[in-house]
């Protein structure tokens, strides 16, 4: 196991960004979703905590088979996806993501959200106050992304926003910025694996990161899409949206239903809406198959197995 702690701080509020998470989850979703890749909505409802009270539960699966090393296909379901659960009761959110393929594997983030710059050292005391973890401060103006990823009018040192006149963000932007608000996600990656656990963990750890770069950069810079709307407005954005998102990837369920009806209450403490967001699944170095290993001509590329209808003898 391997426990990290990330503080993103972004030139919001975190009233404001209750509607931006909300947003940029949907549109960024849809846009990184093709037909039979991409994230399927599964369930997106109200959902009652006893300990955290009213909150939305929402279910996806992120279908990845395509973006696998060749070696993983050859041995996974030709259908793969991994299940994200979130509790959103915000500003306190959990998210959960499993592969019933790699049951010894998962991963864990606890999300509080603060009007602060990410001073609060002991924001996780009740969820890990004796457990062993790394603080990393993501920067959304000056760290740098993958370059698959960039874009200039995604980018915080150079767009500006025309509702707020929030933007451009400099070197130091931190320190003086107003309003600033902070994103505190404890995440736990687990991979146990004789051999492998630390490489692995290790390297979801970068993944994770890179996805919450991202993301925090695409909810300020799409600002000037969300600002203006209420909460009933991004819940029908939502759902267009993930009825859409659906649809492009090629899978047609009933139709999803955002209610505002409270469900039963439920005995379990859970985990948010919380920014599932984009999903690198670029394989470790260590785990891909070399492109220029010659392959053995012997070796078929399929196993067909006999057909029992044809007796030979």
């Amino acid at each position: 196991m391997l426990m990290k702690e990330y503080r993103i701080c972004m030139p919001l509020t975190v009233e404001e960004y209750r509607i931006g998470q909300l947003y940029m989850i949907s549109k960024h979703s849809h846009e990184q979703s093709d037909r039979g890749e991409g994230v399927e909505v599964v369930q997106n409802e109200p959902f009652e905590d006893p300990n955290h009270g009213n909150g939305q539960l929402t279910e996806k699966r992120v279908y990845l088979n395509s973006k696998l090393p060749s070696w993983a296909r050859a041995v996974v379901p030709k259908i793969f996806y991994v299940t994200e659960k979130a509790w959103n009761y915000y500003p306190y959110t959990i998210t959960e993501y499993t592969c019933s393929f790699l049951p010894k594997f998962s991963i864990h983030i606890e999300t509080k959200y603060e009007d602060n710059k990410g001073s609060n050292d002991s924001i996780f005391d009740k969820e890990a106050k004796d457990l062993e973890r790394e603080v990393c401060f993501i920067d959304i103006a000056s760290d740098e992304i993958p370059e698959r990823y960039y874009k200039e009018s995604e980018d915080p040192k150079y767009f500006k926003s025309q509702k707020t006149g929030r933007g451009q963000l400099k070197e130091g932007w931190r320190e003086t910025h107003q309003p600033i608000m902070c994103s505190y996600k404890l995440v736990t990656v687990k991979f146990e694996v004789w051999g492998l656990q630390t490489r692995v963990e290790q390297f979801v750890h970068k993944v994770v990161r890179d996805i919450l770069l991202i993301g925090h950069r695409q909810a300020f810079a799409w600002v000037d899409e969300w600002y203006d709307m209420t909460m009933d407005e991004v819940r029908e954005f939502e759902r267009a949206t993930q009825e859409a998102t659906n649809k492009k990837i090629g899978i047609f369920p009933p139709a999803i239903s955002i209610s505002n009806i409270s469900m039963p209450s439920s005995t379990r403490s859970a985990p948010s809406s919380a920014p599932s967001t984009p999903l690198s699944t670029d394989a470790p170095d260590f785990l891909t198959v070399p492109k220029d290993r010659p392959r053995k001509k012997s070796a078929p590329e399929t196993l067909t197995l006999p057909d029992p209808s044809k007796k030979t003898f």
